[in-house]
């Protein structure tokens, strides 16, 4: 094939310059390469139809021009031209050109399976020559290996051979090495041995300071190798009891320790000059040489002995910096700054101790743990000793020196600081140091009894507020004045009343105290217990507390019932004397109604003291006292049993002033009922629809009374105490109208009097007192009614005939209509 210029491809045959009528040749290369059958067709059939392909192209260009008349249909001459004409002339000429390239075509094959023979011959001669020399090489590489494993074998053993020649050059290297030192330690083991305390005849190596290193190597294993000597030889004279056994090396041990002891005195004196000037690489050198003397404690011992921190003037100032001027009084606010700032810089100090001692000796983990220990044993217990002095349980300090609770709190605060420096020294290194054993060991002292002295606080701290109490009562009284009993009695109540301050503050006091018994206590069982006898503490300080602050507003309500006793009045008395009386009998009520109020608050802040402390025990102790079996339940049976004795004195105190009221009310319907107010005679005049003035006053009364016992009571406590009030009064008012005698009109007025009544104590919420007050209004229809509709009152309400029977007799008319006569005919079972 050719490339025509504008870039396709021509087909690559050529054409014979005879006369041939098919001159085209087709070449095996032809086919080679990117060969396109549609390309070599072209070129076979482009010469033979040029004038087909230029009429084709000219037909399609005019097309549509020429052909196409109006009505679409071609011109009849040109069909006419085209039916003579063959349609396809050149179809013989191509059929000729294909036989011809389908001849040569054939011919193309058969060369080239021709040539594909010979090809397939000559690779299989070729393939069968490789083999072979395959198979030969093959051969000689087995053989070559044959040969290195030969060879390997031969330089494993030469190489095993040479290395047992190099062990026994070694050995004997190292058995004339230790001869060598043998022989010099004999000579120097000799001249140790020579003479007792001879020293100035050694060889010039144990006084040479070069070489100090060496010496007391050297020393050392003289001196081991001595006494061991001198050991054996005294068992070997134990076992064949000869006492004449030589004793030779006594002399060489004994120099020898007289020589270590020098050295090392020696070295510690390098030391020291060379801590002076802070000369570290003399000081490690020093170390090093040293700690062959008994591991080097001499030298970590005399290292750490000799920090400027452990002086006794830098001791002593630690108690000024923590306590602060000699004979104050130390403020645990004061003294955990102090002890911050100590226990930092001794910290930081340790720290800067640390990095010398890890440059400076060998084993930098047992100084560290030596100097810690040194902390935690002399300088920490001399200011504790200072710190914490503890008091005596049988003569306490006074609350106005501190008292125990000063002692607590700064044992708690040296307590937390002290750990904290525990923490702060384990992280800067301490070796294998038990530092937290070592740190609670300073505080066993002060924690076995701990709780001891946390019970004896509080007592005392309770102590010192109930005499604050009474004092502050005491001087209010004082400035109050003279005053007369009555009124004094209201006012010292007043003054004495329960405070939910000072509870609350109880509670703040063993809120604290539990704080430090959970600082104090790893253990869950020792928690617990310490815990459970801190809050027992606080239950029976609440406790009597609320119990005493009752029992003085019941004192209260005594005198206040005493002083109703004195001014009742009597019936055989001048109008002057009872008029006194009346008034001393106002004053007695009024004292009442106020001891009534001052019982009321101390009930509230008694229920909401308690509430506090359930409160404080579910938030605070309950999760304290749970992990241990039977703390929590037991914890709970004494907070019941220390509230009954305050629940004790409610009971008795609310009994005694449903007395007082009822005794009010019955003093005011005593005064202020009048005959005239339940039969109001017939004079004509409209009757009076409006409340009596007594049972307008007893309700005023009770609306005001109650009015603080609606506010202080709540819960079953305020329905059983409203619901013992409605049953008393119910009873008193009934006792009361059986004094009176009744007529219709009159008969209204108690009906409206009941109404009053029943809808003020519907506000108690108590049905049975309610229906007790319906059942009334109901008997008072028998003063309304005619005589005969008597038998028909009471058909539905059979239960209340025998009180119905007591109101009957109070009608006006009872004897004159003869009504005992006719009830008995109605009931007579009820007669």
């Amino acid at each position: 094939m050719k490339e025509t210029t504008n870039g396709t491809r021509t087909g690559r045959f050529s054409k014979s310059p005879s006369a041939d009528p098919y001159p085209l040749v087709l070449d095996i290369g032809d086919f080679k390469g990117d060969f396109s059958f549609d390309a070599l067709f072209g070129n076979l059939v482009n010469d033979l139809l040029p004038s087909y392909v230029e009429e084709e192209t000219d037909t399609s260009e005019g097309n549509g021009a020429t052909d196409a008349v109006p009505n679409g249909h071609l011109n009849a001459a040109k069909a006419t031209q085209a039916l003579s004409s063959p349609f396809f002339p050149e179809v013989d000429s191509l059929l000729s050109l294909f036989k011809n390239s389908c001849m040569q075509l054939v011919d193309l094959r058969k060369q080239i399976d021709q040539k594909l023979y010979n090809d397939k011959s000559e690779v299989s001669a070729q393939d069968s020559k490789h083999r072979k020399t395959l198979s030969e090489l093959e051969k000689g590489v087995d053989g070559l290996f044959d040969s290195f494993a030969r060879l390997d074998s031969r330089i494993s053993s030469v190489g095993q051979t040479a290395a047992k020649i190099g062990d026994h050059l070694q050995s004997a290297d190292a058995q004339r090495e230790t001869a060598s030192q043998s022989i010099d330690l004999i000579k120097y083991l000799m001249e140790f041995n020579s003479s007792p305390g001879d020293l100035m005849e050694l060889s010039t190596l144990f006084s040479d300071d070069s070489r100090v290193a060496e010496a007391a190597s050297i020393a050392q294993k003289l001196r081991s190798f001595a006494e061991e000597d001198i050991g054996r030889q005294g068992i070997d004279s134990s076992v064949t009891g000869n006492a004449t056994a030589s004793r030779g090396l006594e002399v060489a041990v004994a120099n020898l320790q007289e020589y270590c002891n020098e050295l090392e005195n020696r070295l510690l004196a390098r030391f020291d000059a060379a801590s002076q000037k802070r000369e570290l690489s003399t000081m490690a050198e020093c170390a090093k040489i040293l700690s062959q003397f008994n591991r080097g404690n001499s030298a970590m011992q005399h290292y750490v002995g000799l920090r400027p921190m452990f002086d006794l003037e830098v001791m002593n100032e630690d108690a000024k910096l923590v306590l602060g001027d000699p004979g104050s009084q130390p403020s645990p606010s004061n003294v955990a700054r102090g002890l911050s700032s100590l226990y930092k810089e001794i910290t930081d100090t340790v720290r800067k101790e640390a990095a010398t001692i890890t440059a400076v000796f060998p084993s930098p983990n047992d100084v560290m743990l030596i100097l810690v220990q040194r902390v935690l044993e002399d300088r920490i217990p001399k200011l504790l000793e200072k710190l914490l002095l503890k008091p005596s349980l049988l003569n306490p300090p006074r609350m106005e020196d501190g008292g125990l609770i000063l002692y607590l709190r700064l044992l708690a605060v040296a307590y937390e600081k002290t750990q904290d420096l525990a923490r702060d020294l384990r992280g800067v290194g301490c070796g294998d140091l038990d530092i937290e054993g070592l740190t609670e060991s300073l505080f066993l002292p002060h924690k076995d009894i701990y709780i001891e002295y946390e019970q004896s606080s509080l007592r005392q701290m309770y102590k010192s507020k109930m005499e604050e109490l009474r004092a502050e009562s005491q001087q209010s009284l004082e400035s109050s004045g003279t005053i007369g009993r009555s009124k004094g009695a209201s006012i010292s109540s007043s003054q004495q009343q329960i405070s939910v301050t000072v509870v609350t503050e109880f509670v703040r006091w063993n809120e604290e105290a539990v704080s430090r018994c959970t600082l104090f206590s790893s253990q869950p069982a020792a928690l617990a217990a310490n815990v459970r006898a801190v809050f027992t503490c606080l239950l029976d300080q609440v406790s009597l507390y609320i119990t005493e602050g009752l029992e003085r507003s019941r004192d209260s309500l005594t005198e206040a019932a005493a002083l109703r006793e004195r001014f009742v009045i009597g019936t055989s008395m001048s109008r002057r004397v009872a008029a006194a009386a009346a008034s001393a009998a106002e004053a007695a009520a009024a004292a009442g109604e106020s001891s009534f109020r001052s019982f009321m608050v101390a009930v509230q802040r008694c229920g909401s003291s308690v509430a506090i402390v359930q409160q404080y025990f579910a938030n605070t102790i309950s999760r304290l006292l749970l992990p241990v079996d039977g703390a929590h339940a037991a914890s709970c049976e004494e907070m019941a049993t220390a509230m009954s004795s305050a629940e004790g004195a409610a009971y008795k105190g609310l009994q005694q002033c449903i007395e007082t009221v009822i005794a009010e009310v019955e003093r005011l319907l005593s005064a202020e009922q009048k005959a005239t107010d339940y039969r109001s005679p017939d004079d004509g005049i409209a009757p009076d629809h409006r409340p009596t003035n007594a049972c307008t006053r007893v309700v005023a009364y009770l609306s005001r009374v109650l009015e603080s016992a609606f506010t202080a009571l709540e819960g079953l406590n305020k329905q059983a105490f409203l619901t013992e009030l409605g049953n008393r009064l119910h009873k008193g008012l009934l006792n009361h109208w059986l004094k009176f005698t009744f007529n219709p009109s009159g008969g209204l007025r108690l009906k409206r009097d009941i109404t009053e009544y029943g809808e003020f104590v519907r506000s108690f919420n108590a049905p049975t007192v309610d229906e007790k007050f319906e059942l009334l209004g109901i008997m008072a229809n028998v003063f309304i009614v005619a005589p005969e509709s008597l038998s028909t009152l009471f058909e539905g309400t059979p239960s209340i005939r025998k009180d119905a029977q007591r109101f009957i007799q109070l009608r006006d008319d009872y004897k004159s209509a003869k009504l005992a006569a006719r009830l008995a005919s109605l009931w007579p079972s009820s007669s």
